[in-house]
């Protein structure tokens, strides 16, 4: 899964990485990189008949704060509105989901933090 060398990752390596990890928890990927006027989401996913849409964050150093800390209030909105869009957009009835996937550095390769539930409409 991605790099092991301990090179930092970049964007787009975060979010294959990511999918990967979450495809060997079980959940299968739907769509990448959904983009809207009102924000953009990284991982669109699906796990037991439940829509999963996938915030990942990525910090190749730890010493201003970890990934998990940059999602802000701000942050927090603009993903529940992309996810609105999203499924009016295409229609989608049933169990949704807003995780987050922090993913840091570490000895052995990138390690992955997976807060499900992580944003929940206020």
């Amino acid at each position: 899964m991605g790099p092991s060398s301990g090179a930092p990752l970049t964007g787009p390596q975060a979010e294959s990485w990511a999918a990967e990890y979450l495809a060997a928890q079980g959940l299968s990927l739907i769509e990448r990189n959904y983009r809207c006027k009102l924000g953009e989401i990284d991982l669109v996913m699906a796990e037991a008949g439940t829509v999963v849409f996938v915030e990942v964050r990525y910090r190749s150093s730890r010493r201003y704060g970890g990934a998990l800390e940059s999602v802000d209030r701000h942050k927090c909105r603009r993903l529940l509105a992309a996810a609105q869009h999203y499924m009016a957009e295409r229609r989608v009835r049933g169990s949704v989901r807003l995780d987050v996937v922090a993913i840091a550095p570490g000895a052995a390769g990138p390690e992955a933090e997976w807060i499900r539930n992580a944003i929940e409409a206020q």
